[in-house]
């Protein structure tokens, strides 16, 4: 028996859901669509996990993730207090905005980006301010800061942004969180990894600085389900008020093992993350070949458009080659194409297809 509307709280009727992207169960799919990193993870992280596996899983997690936090803490110069974990950087992200954005005036959010930005807004009645990115599809900085110093929220911002995969400086970062110096400026970096500047060395300066990063593109963990958070300590604290009134464990024992690995394993995660660098170089260059017009990217994706064909269209066809890459209907980018960088195999198939489709068209 279906469930009826009736049984609703108020809220849920007026929610408009993210909308992953597609897992299809495909036989040899060529999936391009939701930045998954194509190099399997760490082999130590598999040890770590199969470890875990066999001794305590009758027993309780540890609530606080001490050994995750102090080997995240140490990667990156900062006290274990100064992090915060979380099941994905989507539930560090909602805890975010739940404990620091329902305030009287709007948080200000680029009008693209990630989409669960608003999502988040919807689900907690946070009003949203949406701040147009510029005619190059880049964050405006000079504009939003100057509506930031008029009062808000605070600001979310994705470095590098997704979808466009652009990013911003440090000094572009810092503009930003002189101008609202008693907001939370949060700076989603799930994507940092791959050509980006890190905010995380501005932490100690700008205690209204809180920065969220993933296990699940860089370190190949989409499938664990681990994000955190740092920033100076009144800011995790917050966080870990929220976490300790929802759930207090988020991550269990395997998680906070295989994250553990991965973090500590520098060496395969360089490896992994200059493989996707180089293969997404060689890929804009292919696709400019082809006529793409293709934006500056920092992150493991391309954001591309072609002058003489529909986005939509060009997805369908790939599509009915077993090549699955993501298309927005956004009406800004409704024309572009986001296409995670593969395999050297993955983007040679991709650039096949491609010039079949376009060769089509042609004649």
């Amino acid at each position: 028996m279906s469930s009826s509307p009736s049984f609703w709280s108020p809220i849920v009727g007026q929610l408009v859901p993210y909308v992953p992207g597609e897992q299809p169960r495909v036989p040899d799919l060529v999936k391009l669509n939701t930045n998954e990193n194509p190099y399997p993870p760490s082999p130590r992280v598999i040890a770590a996990i199969q470890d875990a596996a066999r001794q305590g899983l009758q027993l309780y997690p540890d609530p606080e993730s001490v050994a995750l936090r102090e080997a995240i803490a140490a990667q990156h110069g900062l006290d274990v207090g100064q992090v915060f974990v979380g099941n994905g950087s989507d539930e560090v992200l909602a805890h975010a905005f739940f404990a620091f954005f329902q305030q009287r005036q709007p948080l200000l959010v680029p009008d693209i980006t990630y989409s669960f930005y608003q999502v988040y807004c919807g689900l907690y009645g946070i009003a949203a301010e949406l701040q147009p990115l510029d005619e190059q599809l880049r964050i405006a900085v000079a504009a939003l800061a100057r509506r930031a110093a008029q009062g808000c929220a605070g600001l979310v911002l994705a470095n590098p942004n997704a979808p466009t995969g652009i990013g911003l400086t440090l000094d572009q970062i810092e503009q930003l969180l002189r101008a609202c110096p008693d907001r939370v400026v949060l700076v989603d970096e799930a994507y940092i990894d791959f050509g980006g500047e890190s905010a995380l060395g501005l932490i100690a300066r700008h205690p209204n600085l809180l920065v969220v990063q993933t296990l699940s593109k860089s370190r190949s963990l989409a499938g664990l389900r681990v994000g955190f958070a740092c920033g100076q300590r009144p800011l995790i604290d917050a966080l870990e008020r929220v976490k300790n009134s929802f759930n207090s464990y988020p991550l269990d024992r395997l998680a906070q093992a295989g994250a553990r690995a991965a973090i500590e394993d520098q060496a395969y995660f360089e490896q992994t993350r200059q493989a996707v660098m180089h293969s997404r170089e060689g890929l804009v260059l292919q696709l400019e070949d082809l006529g793409f017009e293709v934006l500056p990217s920092q992150a493991n994706f391309l954001f591309a458009r072609h002058p003489a064909q529909d986005a939509a269209a060009l997805a369908a066809a790939l599509r009915a080659r077993a090549v699955l890459v993501r298309h927005f209907k956004t009406p800004r980018i409704a024309q572009y194409l986001r296409i995670s960088v593969g395999t050297p195999a993955q983007c040679d198939a991709l650039v096949q297809a491609l010039t079949d489709i376009l060769g089509a068209a042609r004649r």
